[in-house]
């Protein structure tokens, strides 16, 4: 896996995760929150299987 989520995009990535993994499990959002787990690995491991597909990359090289 070739890494294609890089700086702010990734930085994003991870606080939005976060916020929707606090805010499910202080049940202000419902349990739909936790799907704040997605953003947060792609933004852990740097690289995000949609943009692999459509090409995308915000890494710098």
């Amino acid at each position: 896996m070739t890494k294609n989520v890089g700086g702010i995009d990734r930085i994003l990535r991870i606080l939005v995760g976060v916020a929707l993994i606090a805010a499910a499990a202080m049940g202000s959002i419902g349990v739909w929150g936790y799907i704040g787990v997605v953003p947060l690995l792609t933004g852990l491991m740097g690289w995000c299987p949609p943009y692999a597909l459509l090409g995308f990359n915000t890494c710098k090289r």
